[in-house]
């Protein structure tokens, strides 16, 4: 069995058995996964540093698998032809630098049959940028793993179809916060995290009251922001039932 953990075979599951690239690779095993457990006919495993990639390659020598991996060094994508794969993973960056390599190589990813984006940070700006540039949210998942929350994105640019092409984006602001899939589906894991961020708000909410913080200015901004946040969890909570 290929040793990578719950939430890279979560992301690596909802890729297509295409030709694939893992734009971050680390240490190469969704690549191997893929290949091995997905039927997918070549991976591309890509990092900006020599480092991951001497991993990699180790890895997949021990696999025998160098005949359909191939490791790369790139920034980003920059190092893949347009058109060589159908399926890239960017997958345990921030959320500004999944957008930067998306917008670095536009003409490559709005080619492919899709993306499966995992960012560790900032996914409502993600989600953002998806709407505003011509990308259809195709599916999500959540998994909690190692005692943290991580959302995992499939999407695919589709200007002619696009969700964009709407007025306002399914579930509002919410729905770029939370994931327009993951609402409709009412994802167990999300009804957790939800729980998770409710309790984290409203014991925020507590210390600014308690302490008498809120009677500065810039406190009773953040204690409106709270409360707001609060609100707005609620009425997903409620809609649930």
């Amino acid at each position: 069995m290929v040793p990578i953990s719950l939430r890279m075979r979560k992301i690596a599951d909802m890729s297509s058995a295409l030709p694939v690239a893992d734009i971050g690779c680390d240490h190469g095993f969704v690549s191997i996964y893929l290949v091995l457990e997905k039927g997918v006919s070549r991976a591309i495993a890509m990092d900006i540093n020599e480092g991951p990639l001497m991993r990699a390659r180790e890895h997949i020598r021990e696999y025998d698998l160098t005949d359909r991996i191939d490791v790369r060094r790139s920034d980003g994508a920059k190092a893949l032809k347009q058109g060589e794969v159908e399926t890239a993973i960017i997958a345990g960056m921030g959320g500004r630098l999944t957008i930067k390599i998306i917008e670095d190589s536009f003409d490559k990813f709005s080619k492919m049959e899709s993306l499966v984006l995992s960012p560790h940070s900032e996914v409502d700006q993600v989600r953002k940028y998806l709407f505003e540039n011509g990308f259809v949210i195709l599916d999500e998942d959540m998994v909690y793993d190692e005692e943290k929350y991580y959302t995992i994105i499939k999407c695919s640019y589709r200007k002619d179809i696009n969700d964009a092409g709407l007025k306002d984006y399914p579930y509002g602001e919410s729905g770029f916060i939370f994931g327009p899939r993951l609402i409709e589906k009412k994802h167990p894991i999300l009804r957790e995290y939800l729980e998770y961020r409710l309790d984290k708000y409203r014991q925020i909410k507590e210390n600014i009251i308690k302490k008498g913080y809120a009677k500065n200015t810039s406190s009773a901004n953040r204690l409106t922001q709270i409360e707001n946040e609060i609100k707005r969890i609620e009425e997903l909570i409620t809609d649930w039932r």
